[in-house]
């Protein structure tokens, strides 16, 4: 008897499906897609990883990411604009690595804030760089030499 009661979903997809609504739904008549590759019990975080952009190196373990923050500073630095923007970002990150050191979670990095004042001259020494090259004139090159023709006289 259960089976010949139709239960309310049930009725309201058969009228959907009579009214012409799943008729124009984008991938109607597709195959699904991945449907010929083997099961993957972690296909739902694969294509949320996809789909969001998420790189691997967001998943890793805080430490791992502060380590590698901290390894990628001083090129970071050189690339800012002024000196109070270096010690912002030094201070920031000095910060997550406090955080981190009174609550310490595996795997177990052994870290150390950052320097300020040593970060800033180096700020200083490839600021000092950039405006060295920036006065260097161009190399001047002189223009193609042209070939002469012979003429015959």
């Amino acid at each position: 008897m259960s089976d010949r009661i139709e239960s309310l979903i049930d009725a309201r997809i058969r009228a959907a499906r009579e009214n012409g609504e799943f008729d124009d739904l984008p991938g109607a008549g597709k195959p699904l897609p991945g449907h010929a590759e083997p099961y993957d019990e972690q296909w739902w975080l694969k294509e949320f990883v996809r789909r969001e952009g998420i790189t691997g190196e967001a998943m890793l373990p805080s430490s791992i990411q502060l380590a590698r923050q901290r390894e990628r500073l001083p090129e970071e630095i050189k690339r800012l604009p002024s000196e109070q923007r270096v010690r912002e970002t030094v201070a920031a990150l000095n910060r997550e690595i406090l955080d981190y050191q009174l609550r310490p979670s595996p795997p177990f990095v052994p870290l150390r804030r950052v320097d300020v004042e040593e970060m800033v001259t180096l700020w200083r020494e490839a600021l000092e760089a950039r405006f060295a090259a920036a006065r260097q004139p161009a190399p001047t090159t002189s223009p193609p030499r042209r070939r002469r023709w012979p003429f015959k006289s």
